[in-house]
Order: C-alpha cells, then structure tokens, then sequence
C-alpha cells in the first residue's frame, strides 16, 4: 500500500476502530483477495471487535497497492457509507460502476481510474476526462506476503513495566535530590497502566537493587504478554570500557564495552549501571519467554556532562522554545566526556555480547551530554514522551511517536540558551503499536 493511504487509515484509526463492522466486510476481502483465510482467521480470533478492527486496519496496510481501493469498496458494498464518507474525504476519490452480483449478493464493482483530488483541478461535468498523465496508476502490485509487519501486541494484559524512580541520593555521593522526578514516575505509571501494561514502581534502589530488580523481571514467565518496558529515572553519566596491564595480561576494569547502548545509570550509593548491562538482563539469552517480542527502555539520566548550546537557523526553522532558570541537569560528567565516544569500542569485546534483537533503548539526551528536568512539572523528556503517547498511541507507531518527542523536546532551552536531544537505539524488527482505550 502506498504511504498516503497508510497515512489516511492511521488518520483515521480511531473512527474505524470504533464504527467498523467486519461482519460481512471480512467475507469481501477474502474474496478479493486482499487477506487470506488464515489471516482473516487470526483477525477473527481477537477478543473484542475493536480489537478485531484495529488488527484488520493495520494488517490492511500491507496487503499491496490496491488493498485500499478494496477496502473502499468492501464498505461501499457492506452499507458502511459514513466510515466511506470518511476516508474519501482526504483520499483520491474511486468512481465505482454496477457490477455482475455475486452467488453471495455483492456487487462485483469496477473502479474507473483514481484522480488524485489534490493535483487536478476541478472541471465541469462537461469538459473531458484529464489527460493520462494526470490519472494515478501507482507502481506495479508486489507480490502479496502473509507476514505482518507489527509485533503482536493485543495479549491481556500487554506486558510487565517496570520503573525504577531513584529520587535521593545518599549524602556521600555528592548527587542532588532530583526534584520533579516524582511528577514523571506518577506520569508514566499512568501512561502505561492506560497502554494495559502491569506497572511496578520501585523507588531509590542502590546499584545492586537495580540489578537483583531487573534479574528478578528476566525470571519472570513472560509467556502471557507480548511486550516488555523498562523506565529507568536517575542521575547518569557516560562511561567506557577500560583496560589495564597487570603480570602481562589485560585486565578489564568496566566489564561491559558500551558499542551497541551506551551510557549508565546510578544507584542512590552512587554506583552505577551500563545501560548495555540493563537491556541484556532482557535479551534472548538471558530472557528466553521474550524472545521475538518487543523489549523498550526509556531512559531519563544524562549521558554525561556536556551542555549543548545549539546553533543558529533560519527564521523560518525558528520555533518558540520553553524551559527556565529553575530547569536541573541529571549529569554526573564522565573525566573525559569532551573525547570522542568511538574509543569506547572495543573489538574483542564485541563477539562476548548477544545480538540485541527486538530491542529499543530510548534516550533522554544524546550520548555525551545532559538532560534538563524542571523541579515542578518534571523532565522535558518524560513530559513530551506522556503527552505524545496520550495524543498518538492510537494511531501512530512507537519510533514515529519518537521522532515526534524528538523533534518537540529540540525545541526547548534552558536558561535561554541550553538545548536538548533525545535519541534513540533501535534493533526492532517491526512496527510497535501500543493498545488503547480508544
């Protein structure tokens, strides 16, 4: 299916999800050929009709170029005029034709070329069909596959979320109380309980708590659910993988080399955690009932001491930005953060780590540098990624929704001049979409 067709089912996902009938609508796909007996089957399996729609509209958008088409005239024969209304609203419009009926008592429906509304200007009834290079054809149909694209994710519930708070730090750290970190730890347990997901919360966890806490989840019988999540809110730093010669030998002094994830949490004893430590207590290996399925971690920490000051754009890319003199830092800088970050990467560390497959870490700040948190209403990370999910989870995929959360939080500044970059490490192999109340 084309991208703009995809772009009006996901515009659109909420109105179908709640208003289709796919009580004869699944029969017309079949026999068109848009989905097949077993894929229909699955659809049919789902336990409510919203979550019957919401699995035939996204399975739709991989049924080739003219699955769209299709799906317009599948509601067109099936009554469902509003829901059709709807979607030509924004789609080049199908004219349809009287059809021979079918031994079921459809119509078999001819569309007459598809005009895209946009481009062509429109004429009198009078005046003669636009010229062929204005009639979209669209490239040639691939050959349709039964694989879908989207990890499954409508078990109930959908997964286990754990969120590790670290809020007060003892006093021999050196670290500061991270005022507002409460407010994002409230928010995202709230996000994520709406997103069906069972939520723990554990609250200033010295290092081996971390761990013990994140071994306990990896023993977990994960078999049920079809989805892991990871928040993490703490001060952070970057850290590398050193070395040192002793009796003719190298031996390693951090054990973990940080090429795939990099960065590192602290405990409230000051002691801290690689994130690729913290995302392989999840992996295949360690984690055998996640296996295939979607494990994301959502970091809030600084990933070291720089602060980024931007640069200058055009007007026009110019956009408002907001934060204040009280904005904080969760940076604990590294000694050497202003060096390059590739000299973390070392070869003969590479074979010891397991492929991180079906894994995403997303990142408060880029690597290297600081992440702002407002002692009132929270970090701007957590408060962007909240109200993205509130507004999107319906319709839009997990790495789209990032792109947005990176894009706004961009936009902000600290004390009128500090700026801020989320990122992400992505090893997924498909779509991600939340479940929703919707």
């Amino acid at each position: 299916m084309e991208e703009k067709h995809k772009r009006i089912l996901r515009r659109n996902r909420v109105h179908l999800v709640k208003e289709l009938d796919l009580s004869d609508l699944c029969d017309v796909l079949l026999r068109k050929d848009v989905f097949t007996q077993s894929m229909i089957n699955d659809i049919k399996n789902c336990e409510t009709k919203r979550d019957q729609a919401r699995k035939l509209v996204k399975d739709l958008e991989t049924r080739g170029n003219e699955a769209f088409s299709a799906f317009l005239e599948g509601l067109r024969v099936t009554g469902q005029q509003n829901l059709l209304e709807l979607l030509q609203k924004s789609a080049p419009r199908v004219h349809f034709q009287p059809g021979k009926s079918t031994e079921a008592g459809y119509l078999l429906i001819q569309p007459h070329p598809v005009y895209i509304e946009d481009a062509v200007p429109k004429k009198p009834r009078t005046q003669p069909s636009p010229p062929p290079d204005e009639v979209f054809k669209g490239p040639e149909v691939r050959p349709r596959r039964d694989s879908i694209q989207y990890y499954k994710m409508d078990a109930r519930p959908c997964g286990l979320c754990l969120i590790i708070n670290n809020v007060e730090f003892e006093p021999k750290t050196e670290l500061s109380i991270r005022k507002g970190s409460n407010v994002d730890c409230d928010k995202l347990e709230k996000r994520f309980k709406s997103l069906n997901f069972v939520v723990e919360v554990r609250t200033n966890l010295k290092q081996r708590q971390i761990k013990s806490e994140l071994s306990a989840l990896s023993r977990k019988d994960h078999s049920i659910y079809d989805c892991c999540v990871v928040v993490i809110l703490s001060h952070g730093t970057e850290v590398r993988h050193n070395k040192i010669r002793s009796a003719g030998s190298w031996i390693e002094i951090d054990q973990v080399s940080h090429n795939r994830f990099p960065g590192a949490v602290y405990g409230v004893d000051g002691n801290h955690v690689s994130v690729q430590e913290i995302t392989n207590y999840l992996n295949g290996q360690n984690c055998p009932s996640l296996q295939s399925k979607p494990k994301i971690f959502f970091i809030q920490a600084c990933g070291g001491g720089e602060k980024d000051i931007g640069f200058e754009v055009s007007p026009d890319e110019a956009k408002p930005s907001i934060g204040g003199d009280g904005d904080q830092t969760d940076a604990i800088p590294f000694s050497s953060s202003s060096e390059s970050l590739s000299t973390s990467d070392e070869t003969d560390a590479i074979p010891t780590l397991p492929t991180p497959s079906d894994i995403l870490v997303s990142y408060s700040t880029f690597p290297g540098y600081v992440s702002w948190r407002a002692t009132v209403s929270g970090s701007w990370y957590v408060e962007v990624l909240d109200n993205i999910l509130e507004e999107h989870a319906a319709t839009l995929d997990l790495t789209t929704m990032l792109t947005l959360v990176n894009d706004k939080v961009s936009q902000n500044s600290a004390k009128g001049l500090y700026k801020q970059m989320p990122g992400s490490f992505n090893f997924l192999r498909k779509h991600v979409y939340f479940q929703t109340s919707e």
